[in-house]
């Protein structure tokens, strides 16, 4: 007779719908049950979820084992690789006697395997340059990126509005000192009358912000050619989903700034997909790593809007998974639109650690089969407490689980790897050289240059400080570069929704992917 034991997992597990495999479940003495295993349903992926634990109980590694799998069902991934650990993936795994032993252990069939995998970066050095325009950003979302207060966001925000109703583009962050500088001049203050006004107090803080940011690499990545969200998206010939991994091993002593370009990417894909509803798989799924830092200090606004589209973009067919420490990292708003729960292990060494401790399992359902205080404390290194949806979307019991061995290398690929890898990127003939169009910078000289009065006029020159200063800001650029443009759509109307994105964008012809994984 199966005890109650096997009886709550045949009933909590039990299902025969497609889904990714987390592991084997273990009784509170250390007992191993192979079967059944503890999974996701695949339809359920979706539905968001959370990767937490102490740092060294195997997040990236449960991060990579159900990257490989959702990859394998033809699920596209987003991941962010902040130490560089994630880039194994694009290489098969070793059979050591630990990966060996442990996938017999758990009655799994290990085979090593990479998987097709895209490496971008916010640099151009560890992967496909990245970049985003300012006015994509928005006001909202780069006013996290500058750590701007309530009160300079709102300037930030006018600013935006006077630029979309005059027709200046904001490209990059040359366009958007250019803008302050004018209209802090004596000709451009006028033009704010129907705004409001800002000081020269907020907009020195506005431009001394820009340059921190800028000195973080910010300068790289704000720009064209604007990455498109939707080529997160392919699949292979093979039916296999492509993984795209943004490598910040270079920049993760900068987290402002790529936490916020992350939270960038997740906002396009809200407002570029259309409405989907109840998908047999996800289009995509989006991993959103060291996530207590998109909401360290942020202001309310700005968590309203992450919790926005957290809770609406699992229609899209996006599942989110955020991975961080302690479940008290992501707001509680945020936390109850995650279905999906993998909790590693926590240490209770401090009274703050025992504060999280005890926080963590009063979100758990309830279970009489672990003392999940004791549990939580006594996992060993890719072992985890579970709670997922069913097919049905109810709770799954409360299950200690000993995770799979990822089929992919579970350690970085040298240098030489990557580059080579990224040589053969087939993102790199669309993303691989900028573009430096006429835009808002441009615009502005040009306008200038034409009220100014010949050199020899005996009119007062009422314009030429801001001319000047106009033309010092973009660089020297003359009147000609409006003949530089390339594709330009003048008068464009910029329509922003979520964190202030565009609208959606047009489709573009993409190469056939190389088979080269």
């Amino acid at each position: 007779m199966p005890n109650s034991f096997d009886a709550m997992l045949t009933a909590g597990y039990g299902f025969t719908e497609p889904a990714v495999t987390l592991g084997a479940a273990l009784e509170r003495d250390g007992t191993v049950h192979p079967e059944p295993k503890i999974r996701i349903p695949l339809a359920m992926m979706n539905r968001h979820g959370l990767i937490a634990g102490a740092t060294g109980t195997g997040k990236t590694k449960t991060l990579q084992l159900l990257t490989e799998q959702l990859s394998a069902q033809g699920v596209p991934v987003f991941a962010a690789d902040i130490k560089g650990d994630l880039s194994g993936l694009a290489a098969p795994g070793e059979a050591t006697d630990r990966v060996t032993g442990r996938a017999k252990d758990i009655g799994w069939a290990w085979k090593a395997a990479g998987v097709p995998v895209e490496f971008v970066s916010l640099t151009g050095k560890l992967g496909v340059q990245l970049r985003a325009t300012v006015s994509s950003f928005g006001p909202l979302l780069l006013g996290k990126a500058l750590s701007l207060n309530d009160t300079q966001t709102s300037v930030l925000t006018m600013v935006f509005k006077y630029c979309d109703d005059s027709g200046l583009p904001l490209l990059d962050l040359s366009d958007l000192k250019a803008v302050l500088q004018y209209l802090t001049s004596d000709e451009g203050q006028p033009a704010l009358a129907q705004y409001g006004g800002m000081s020269g107090s907020t907009v020195g803080v506005l431009l001394r912000k820009m340059v921190e940011l800028e000195s973080q690499g910010a300068g790289q990545f704000f720009g064209e050619p604007e990455f498109d969200v939707k080529d997160m998206m392919h699949v292979t010939s093979d039916g296999r989903g492509v993984v795209t991994c943004l490598e910040l091993a270079d920049v993760q002593d900068k987290p402002l700034l790529w936490s916020t370009f992350t939270m960038w990417l997740l906002a396009e894909l809200y407002h570029n997909l259309p409405e989907a509803g109840d998908l047999p798989k996800p289009k995509l799924a989006f991993f959103f790593d060291e996530a207590h830092l998109l909401f360290d200090d942020a202001p309310k606004p700005f968590l309203d809007e992450v919790q926005q589209v957290v809770r609406l973009i699992r229609s899209k067919g996006v599942g989110v998974y955020f991975v961080t420490q302690t479940p008290k990292d992501v707001p509680g708003d945020v936390l109850a639109q995650l279905g999906n729960r993998v909790q590693h292990a926590l240490r209770a060494h401090t009274p703050n650690d025992d504060t999280a401790l005890r926080a963590t399992v009063r979100t758990f359902p309830k279970t009489t089969f672990y003392d999940l205080e004791e549990t939580l404390t006594s996992l060993g290194i890719g072992e985890a407490v579970v709670a997922v949806l069913d097919p049905r979307g109810s709770p799954t019991p409360v299950v200690a689980t000993r995770l799979i061995p990822p089929a992919s290398r579970m350690a970085p690929l040298s240098p030489e790897e990557l580059q080579a890898d990224v040589k053969q990127s087939d993102l790199i003939a669309e993303y691989g050289q900028a573009v430096d169009r006429e835009s808002a910078r441009e615009m502005l000289a040009a306008r200038l240059a034409k009220t100014e009065p010949p050199a020899d006029s005996a009119a007062p020159r009422t314009g030429g400080r801001a001319a000047r200063t106009i033309t010092q800001v973009a660089g020297g650029a003359l009147v000609g570069a409006l003949s530089s443009t390339i594709g330009r759509t003048v008068g464009r109307e910029l329509i922003r929704g979520v964190f202030g994105m565009l609208g959606a964008k047009p489709p573009r012809a993409t190469s056939s992917r190389r088979s080269r994984w």
